[in-house]
């Protein structure tokens, strides 16, 4: 168990390993959840797709070609699978 020391402005730093455990990285954030009896639970949050972030995914994967709607539903689904998008 790690104990983590309040500063006078409210703020509490977690230790690496702490982070390095919950697997977040410096720029994410974290998602806390108040339960009953003055207990918290802690865990990275997980971030949420754009239609931004599908931009490029079919980059170097067509040689020129034309796809078709099948295939592109294809790839798209090959890269929310690698991302992780299916485990919610």
């Amino acid at each position: 168990m790690s104990t983590l020391t309040v500063t006078e402005r409210g703020q509490v730093t977690f230790r690496k390993d702490v982070l390095q455990h919950l697997g977040i990285k410096p720029g994410e954030k974290i998602e806390l959840n108040l339960l009953p009896d003055g207990r918290a639970e802690l865990r990275a949050a997980q971030p949420k797709g754009s239609f931004q972030d599908l931009r490029g995914i079919l980059k170097g994967k067509t040689n020129g070609t034309r796809l078709s709607i099948e295939e592109i539903n294809n790839a798209i689904a090959e890269a929310g699978a690698a991302a992780g998008a299916g485990n919610r």
